[in-house]
C-alpha cells in the first residue's frame, strides 16, 4: 500500500489548484517547460509557490566543487517552492525539468495565503505538508552524516517503499514503482553511480532484492 503523505498522494494539483476556485479562474495559467528545462535557481525570488500538474521536477543545488546535491523529484500533483509561504524571498535550491512535457500551475505567494486565510482545511494540509517535508530532509541529512553507504542505500529503499511500494499479495515482497534513475539515487545517498550499481548488484546476489530500470523488489526473506 501506498502510505507517502496525502498531500501528495491524492495529487495536491486536483484539489489546489487555483483554477479550481473561482475567485481565481480568470487569472490562473500554466507554464510548460522542457526535458532539462529550469523552472527557477537558487538564489531566484521566491514570489510562487508551484503545483506539478504534469511530469517530475528535480529539486536540488551544486555543491562547492560543482556536484549534483538531489533534495527531492517531485511527481505529478507534488507542491514545490513552498518555503516561500514562511517569508523566504530567495531560492535555495535549484527546481529543473525532468520530462519532456512538464507542466506547472505558478501559484503567488499572495494567492496562496489567500486560499489559506480563508479555508482552514486547505491551510491544515498545507501545514502538515511542510511538516512532512522538512522531517523527510532532516531524516535524510542524519543518513548522509552518520550512516555508510550501504546503510544509506537500505533506508533510503525502505523510505521508497514507503513512498512508492505495495505489497505483493502471491509473495508479499514489496514491489516499488518509482521516477528515480540510478543517478539521482545516488546523488540523494551521496554516493557515486559506481559505487551505487555495485551495492545494488552485491544485494541482487543475496537475493535481497531485484530490480530494472524503473521497479525495485525487495524480497521478504
Amino acid at each position: 500500500m501506498n502510505t507517502q503523505w496525502f498531500f501528495e498522494d491524492v495529487n495536491a494539483f486536483r484539489m489546489l489548484c487555483p483554477h479550481k476556485f473561482k475567485k481565481y479562474k480568470k487569472v490562473h495559467k500554466s507554464d510548460c517547460y522542457k526535458k532539462q528545462d529550469y523552472i527557477y535557481f537558487s538564489e531566484d525570488a521566491a514570489n510562487n509557490v508551484y503545483i506539478l500538474e504534469k511530469g517530475k521536477v528535480k529539486l536540488g543545488y551544486y555543491a562547492e566543487d560543482g556536484s549534483e546535491i538531489i533534495k527531492a523529484i517531485i511527481t505529478k500533483g507534488g507542491l514545490f517552492g513552498e518555503k516561500a509561504i514562511l517569508g523566504d524571498d530567495k531560492r535555495h535550491e535549484f527546481a529543473q525539468a525532468l520530462d519532456k512535457n512538464t507542466v506547472v500551475c505558478p501559484v503567488t505567494v499572495p494567492v496562496m495565503q489567500d486560499l489559506m486565510r480563508d479555508n482552514r482545511t486547505f491551510s491544515l494540509k498545507v501545514y502538515k505538508f511542510l511538516g512532512w517535508r522538512f522531517k523527510k530532509l532532516e531524516r535524510r541529512l542524519e543518513m548522509l552524516l552518520y550512516k555508510d553507504t550501504r546503510t544509506r542505500l537500505k533506508e533510503f529503499l525502505k523510505e521508497l517503499g514507503e513512498d512508492y511500494g505495495y505489497c505483493c499479495p502471491e509473495t508479499g515482497d514489496t514491489i516499488i514503482n518509482h521516477p528515480y534513475t540510478q543517478k539521482d539515487i545516488a546523488a540523494m545517498i551521496g554516493t557515486s553511480r559506481p559505487t551505487l550499481n555495485i551495492i545494488m548488484n552485491e544485494l541482487k546476489s543475496v537475493k535481497d532484492l531485484d530490480f530494472c530500470r524503473k521497479e525495485i523488489r525487495i524480497y521478504t526473506s
